[in-house]
């Protein structure tokens, strides 16, 4: 378990400038969706019994399109995010603006909900109601559940697309390279794949890194399986 400093300065440093959530949501979507979708491509082309020419050419198309695609979706989603985030944030400006007893009052409420009572409340209460910033921070976390720092829509969807990205491209390696059996080396390179995001996850859980990597391994591998078999109904 990582450590991190106790002294006043690393406290202010880190408490004062809060990294938020992240992109290894994103990171870990784009990069598992970009190695089961396009090896999903090889497997199903491959199981048609169709030629190297047009997995490559299909599976470039993939990871090109789709990965913008899923790119562009993110962007969008992480956009609607940060928008309904800053209607909630106007919403509460208005209501204190209009309604400041009636917001003290909840302020109250979130305060107690976190074990505060008497005069410490009431202290609290004032100070915090002292400062606009300190008071809507507290109501769109306290009421709405939602972060005081906004969502980055652009660095979500710049993570997504280079995730998917570097892993789609790898189940196309033999394939480009013209290698014998390339099918077979392509589903274990992408069974790697999965098993090494699932490893490299879990540095940001508490499984164990064989666990997380097992069940990426399971899901993409479901994944593969149910395409290659699909395509091997279209076998000529």
């Amino acid at each position: 378990m990582a450590d991190h400093s106790h002294t006043t300065e690393a406290i202010a440093a880190r408490i004062g400038a809060p990294p938020g959530r992240g992109v290894l949501r994103d990171a870990v979507y784009g990069a598992i969706d970009g190695a089961v979708t396009t090896f999903a491509i090889v497997a199903g082309v491959a199981g048609a019994g169709l030629s190297p020419f047009v997995i490559i050419a299909l599976g470039i198309a993939n990871v090109l399109a789709d990965g913008f695609s899923m790119a562009a979706a993110n962007y969008s989603g992480t956009k609607a995010e940060l928008d309904d985030m800053r209607r909630l944030r106007s919403i509460e400006e208005s209501h204190i603006e209009r309604f400041p007893e009636g917001e003290l009052l909840e302020v109250r409420a979130i305060l107690a909900q976190k074990g505060l009572s008497g005069d410490v409340l009431d202290q609290a209460a004032l100070q915090i109601t002292g400062n606009r910033e300190n008071w809507i921070a507290l109501m769109m976390e306290g009421e709405y559940g939602l972060s005081s720092i906004d969502p980055h829509p652009l660095k979500s969807a710049a993570t997504t697309f280079l995730a998917f990205l570097l892993a789609g491209i790898v189940p196309l390696f033999p394939f480009i390279l013209g290698w014998n059996n390339a099918f077979a080396i392509s589903a274990v390179m992408t069974m790697l794949t999965f098993l090494f995001i699932g490893a490299l996850k879990s540095h940001w859980s508490l499984s164990p890194w064989w666990r997380s990597g097992l069940e990426t391994l399971l899901i993409g591998g479901a994944a593969a399986t149910i395409a290659y078999y699909v395509g091997t109904l279209f076998h000529a």
